[in-house]
Parts: C-alpha cells; sequence; structure tokens
C-alpha cells in the first residue's frame, strides 16, 4: 500500500516562512512527478507546485517566485519551501504523486493525508 505522508504545517504569521514534506513509502521514481495541492475552504483543490521524475518543477503563478518544490531521492522525500507566506495561502496542503497507467490510459493519482497551513494577517 503506497502511503505519503505529510508534515511541517502550521500557523505562521504574513511574511513568515513555513516547510512541508512530503515522505513516499515507495521511490520517487516509480511517478511521474510529485507535488503539492492546496484547498482552501469553499474552493476547488488546485495545483501549488509539481516536480517532475527529470526534476523539472511547475508552479502556480500566485506562487512563483515565493515558493520551492524540491526533493531528496536519496530519502523518497518532497519539500516545499514557502516564504513570503501571505493569508490568502492558508489551506490544507495535499502531497500528490502521479503516474500514467499506460494498461488502463488513465493517470493515477495518490494522496497525502493533509498538512493545514494558516496565515494569519
Amino acid at each position: 500500500q503506497m502511503q505519503l505522508v505529510e508534515s511541517g504545517g502550521g500557523l505562521v504569521q504574513t511574511e513568515g516562512s513555513l516547510r512541508l514534506s512530503c515522505s513516499t513509502s515507495a521511490s520517487i521514481f516509480n511517478f511521474d512527478a510529485m507535488g503539492w495541492y492546496r484547498q482552501a475552504p469553499g474552493k476547488q483543490r488546485e495545483l501549488v507546485a509539481e516536480i517532475s521524475t527529470g526534476g523539472a518543477t511547475t508552479y502556480a503563478d500566485s506562487v512563483k517566485g515565493r515558493f520551492t518544490i524540491s526533493r531528496d531521492t536519496a530519502k523518497d522525500t518532497v519539500y516545499l519551501q514557502m516564504s513570503s507566506l501571505k493569508p490568502e495561502d492558508t489551506a490544507v496542503y495535499y502531497c500528490n504523486a502521479n503516474i500514467y497507467d499506460k494498461h488502463y490510459r488513465q493517470r493515477r493519482d495518490y494522496w497525502g493525508q493533509g498538512t493545514q497551513v494558516t496565515v494569519s494577517s
């Protein structure tokens, strides 16, 4: 059973920083990409940042220049360094790992349990 375990959420003031961690029970290289999504109350879940197996990164426009996604392949762990946090960054952050299943021709997503990030003004 593949598991994603997140840590690092919490309460921080505006312009503060937090680092989220996500460890997998499988090798990072088993997936096409890993990343972070977030969901604020009353809103849809949205992609925050993603890193592909090859190391290419993608960021939501709203976090570019403030957030950095990275990984430690030896530890099978992905990180999200969040800086210059704003109240609008408040959300539950979910770790995601995804792979395209060639047999069933569909993307498979795995999710962590979520970690709350609250930015106070």
